[in-house]
């Protein structure tokens, strides 16, 4: 006899809708079943409040039905937005994701790998800075943006065009010596590859440029003594600037209102990202937009396939150039 207040049992479920335990099995699970047995059942589900007992669901399929996502931090808004759409592309397959934050300490990032391997997740999708990270063979893993072994794909925007694209951008409007300024880590990665590009563009169109980088950590001081070194009566030798991100960009933008130059009349300036104000609305400066809802469907798909020969040890997508305010152009609605 069920004991009074107990929960609902698939048992209860089945003799509520009057079919077998196969048939509240097979709806519970999404299997194909008759519209009216599948109405049946869902009608008792409702009725009954039934709640499926996904842990036990994974004990029998040896899943846990959860992905942990490992980001340095999710105040940085490209890192939030990677996070938003990852979750998206996890709950439309009715994966759980576990967020880790390691606020960028690579002792923390195997720490983490660690724990979230203990706790039997189906696979992990790191953007990672530790070069050393040891991570179990039988568990998949999805870098993005560091290449980590031909075992492991990388999922990472077409950096090397995004730079060139930056190189074009403003030479078509009509900047004649650029900068380019970048900050970021030391490791071999794919974001490395903007500097090539912007490189390649600026050789491409007979562009005039110099490059101010510094590493991670250290002080953005160094990018405002570097564009008043290059101040002349008033007057700043580059009237175009590409910064490695969103975030650089929208600091050099200040610096340069406080040189008492105007953007974009005096200087143009395009970042990389596709920063939006609010998530949602205006861009906060011209930009390379990186392709972040297709990535993070890349990065599911990708970890959720069965074969791992199948998997490429790299997938580049494309990105595309926004106008934010900071360059000589009209807006146009999209």
């Amino acid at each position: 006899m069920k004991k009074e207040n107990s929960a609902p049992t698939m048992k209860d479920v089945a003799r509520e809708a009057g079919v077998a335990l196969g048939t509240v099995s097979k709806v519970v699970n999404g299997l194909p079943v008759g519209d009216s047995y599948k109405a049946r059942v869902e009608e008792a589900i409702k009725k009954l409040n039934y709640q499926v007992n996904s842990y036990a669901q994974g004990l029998k399929a040896n899943k846990t039905y959860t992905v942990a996502l490992l980001i340095p931090n999710t105040r940085d808004p490209f890192f939030g937005l990677l996070a938003f759409h990852i979750n998206l592309a996890l709950l439309k397959r009715k994966y759980r994701m576990l967020l880790l934050c390691t606020d960028s300490d690579s002792a923390q990032e195997q720490e983490y790998i660690t724990m979230a391997q203990q706790n039997k997740v189906d696979g992990i999708i790191g953007l990672t800075y530790n070069p050393n990270l040891i991570i179990e063979e039988n568990t998949p893993f999805v870098s993005i943006d560091r290449s980590l072994g031909s075992k492991i794909p990388c999922v990472a925007c077409d950096n090397f065009a995004g730079g060139q694209l930056a190189a074009e951008k403003l030479s078509d409007l009509g900047c004649k010596k650029v900068a380019f300024l970048r900050v970021g880590s030391s490791l071999n990665n794919e974001p490395n590859k903007r500097k090539a590009g912007f490189e390649n563009g600026c050789l491409s169109r007979s562009l005039e440029y110099e490059m101010k980088i510094i590493n991670d950590g250290e002080s953005f001081e160094q990018f405002v003594d570097f564009l008043k070194e290059h101040m002349k009566d008033g007057r700043l030798e580059f009237d175009g600037i590409f910064c490695v991100t969103d975030g650089l960009a929208h600091f050099t933008y200040n610096q340069l209102l406080a040189l008492g130059l105007r953007v974009p009349e005096d200087v143009q300036l395009i970042g990389f990202d596709g920063t939006r104000y609010f998530g949602t609305s205006e861009y906060i400066c011209s930009t390379i937009v990186q392709p972040v809802p297709e990535m993070a469907e890349m990065c599911v798909e990708l970890l959720l396939q069965e074969s791992m020969t199948t998997k490429p040890p790299l997938v580049c997508l494309p990105v595309t150039y926004a106008y934010g305010g900071t360059t000589l152009e009209p807006k146009f609605e999209e």
